[in-house]
């Protein structure tokens, strides 16, 4: 296995909605790290551009926390369209991890996954399949040790590039008190 191939890749996106196929991308960030969870790199933190007729479409949760964050007026503000951050953000993997190698990192993956298949299929294909869900661990951490569980909370911004910092710090958090990996 070569260096590069042993790299996390996470990422974060802020959707208009949670529906796959009607919603859209309005924010995407990476970061590159290595196994140990130190950074390599931190990637091209970007909104993209949204008309007001699909911003306006997003359900209250939406605008109000959006609005909220200034995520709202970065995308209005943006000239970046959902082909430009694919381009951008795959130029940035492409120097630091190997098609098909690196697994997809964050919280509810998934999720994130779904809407880069559909709307930049070109990025999503440059991860493994594999998924490193952070979410699940989480899971296993309130079934079986909630006091790790508890131990642990979130300032869930719902900003790209905060939400990938807040996963990594959740992973380190689970690597050394649950599975007690200092």
């Amino acid at each position: 296995m070569t260096k590069q191939s042993k790299r996390l890749i996470w990422i974060d996106l802020e959707m208009t909605g949670l529906d796959t196929q009607t919603d859209t991308i309005i924010e995407i960030a990476t970061v590159v790290t290595k196994p140990s969870l130190e950074i390599v790199a931190e990637g091209p933190n970007l909104a993209i551009h949204q008309s007001d007729s699909v911003l306006d479409q997003m359900d209250n949760w939406n605008k109000t926390q959006h609005k909220k964050s200034g995520l709202i007026d970065r995308v209005r503000n943006s000239n970046i369209s959902i082909k430009d951050a694919e381009d951008m953000t795959l130029e940035f993997l492409q120097k630091l991890s190997n098609k098909g190698q690196c697994p997809m990192c964050g919280n509810s993956i998934c999720q994130d996954r779904r809407f880069l298949a559909r709307l930049m299929p070109d990025l999503e294909a440059h991860f493994n399949y594999r998924n490193l869900d952070v979410t699940s661990i989480k899971i296993v951490s309130q079934l079986w040790a909630p006091e790790v569980a508890r131990s642990y909370s979130k300032t869930s911004k719902h900003l790209a590039r905060d939400d990938i910092f807040e996963s990594i710090y959740e992973l380190r958090h689970y690597k050394n008190h649950l599975l007690n990996l200092d």
